[in-house]
């Protein structure tokens, strides 16, 4: 068995094992807050970026949900192994949905994309032309990046295509920024 379909059997395995909310629950829920959020803070971009907060919050968490339940026992090794543990496992385990790595991994091995057509998130939305700025789903920016940095890597995640402005599918540019340290208790002298 290929290591992708390894992955792909332990994002399913994980998916079973968790309780379920309901789809349909959490997409108007999810709705009502942008909704809210555009009322309150007027603008696409503000928006855009308290979702990327909120979600940032949400994978600062998330990522010991994952390392529990995931039945991942080893470190990624590099950060090829990781996009298709994000794509692979941590999409089906969460959204039940399938994603992939995208063929456009950088020379440098430092940027990467994740591809995916599904997004409960999106099930009953119309974008308006009008708010054409707005990142309906950043806050999965967010999570992604708050988890890569509890796993001590610092990313930048953008939306470079979104089904909701009429792309083909949904990719999330992921770029590696730095490898951080981990901090270690000062040694007694």
């Amino acid at each position: 068995m290929s290591q992708t379909a390894l992955k792909i059997k332990m994002g399913e395995n994980a998916f079973a094992s968790m309780e379920k909310v309901n789809a349909e629950l959490l997409t108007l829920t999810y709705g009502s807050l942008v909704v809210q959020l555009l009322r309150d803070l007027g603008s696409a971009e503000a928006v855009n970026s308290q979702l990327e907060r909120m979600g940032y919050n949400i994978g600062v968490r998330l990522v010991e949900e994952y390392l529990a339940r995931s039945g991942q026992s080893k470190k990624c090794e590099n950060l090829q192994e990781t996009a298709e543990t994000i794509a692979h496992v941590a999409f089906k385990m969460f959204l039940n949905i399938p994603a992939s790595v995208g063929p456009n991994f950088s020379p440098d091995k430092k940027e990467f994309s994740i591809l995916f057509k599904e997004n409960p998130l999106t099930q009953f939305v119309e974008l308006p032309e009008a708010y054409g700025q707005l990142h309906f789903c950043n806050i999965l920016c967010g999570v992604i990046r708050g988890a890569l940095e509890m796993l001590l890597m610092r990313v930048e995640c953008r939306f470079v295509k979104d089904m909701l402005k009429g792309d083909d599918t949904n990719e999330i540019r992921v770029v590696l920024k730095e490898i951080l340290e981990e901090e270690r208790p000062p040694d007694d002298e």
